[in-house]
C-alpha cells in the first residue's frame, strides 16, 4: 500500500506543478496582452499632428536655411582647398624655373673660363703659402740653434 500511496502522492505533486506552470503561462500571456493593448491605446493618443500650415512652413524654411548654410560651408571649404593647391602648384613652378635658371650656366663662355682660372690660381697660391710658412719656421729655428 505504501507504494501506491507514494505513487499517488508523486502524481499529485506533478499535477500541482503542471497546474502551476500552466497558470504562470496564462498569467504571462495575459500580462503581455494587457501591455500591448495599453501601448496601442497610447500610440493612438501620441500621434503628432502639425498645429497649422504656418508652423509647417516655418519648419520647412528653417530646414532650408540650415541646408543652405551647410552647402555654403562646404563650398567655402572646397574653394579654400583648391586655392591652397593652386598656390602650391604655382610655388613649385616658380622653384622649378628658378632652379633651371641657376643650373643653366653656359660652360663654354670665355669669361667663365677666365674667372675659374683666376679662382684656381688664387687658391693654389694660398695653399703654397700655407705650406711654406711652417717650413720657414723650421729653417729659422735650425739656424738659431747653430
Amino acid at each position: 500500500m505504501r507504494e501506491s500511496e507514494q505513487s499517488t502522492e508523486a502524481q499529485q505533486k506533478s499535477d500541482a506543478q503542471a497546474r502551476t506552470e500552466a497558470a504562470v503561462k496564462i498569467q504571462a500571456a495575459f500580462r503581455g496582452h494587457k501591455v500591448r493593448m495599453n501601448l496601442q491605446k497610447d500610440d493612438s493618443n501620441t500621434c503628432i499632428l502639425p498645429e497649422s500650415e504656418a508652423e509647417i512652413e516655418e519648419l520647412t524654411n528653417a530646414a532650408t536655411k540650415i541646408q543652405a548654410s551647410f552647402r555654403g560651408h562646404l563650398t567655402r571649404k572646397n574653394q579654400k582647398c583648391k586655392n591652397d593647391q593652386e598656390a602650391l602648384t604655382e610655388e613649385l613652378k616658380r622653384l622649378d624655373t628658378k632652379e633651371a635658371e641657376e643650373v643653366d650656366i653656359d660652360l663654354s663662355d670665355p669669361d667663365l673660363n677666365k674667372a675659374a682660372t683666376k679662382i684656381q690660381a688664387s687658391f693654389r697660391g694660398h695653399r703654397v703659402r700655407k705650406e711654406v710658412v711652417p717650413e720657414i719656421g723650421e729653417v729659422i729655428s735650425t739656424q738659431a740653434k747653430k
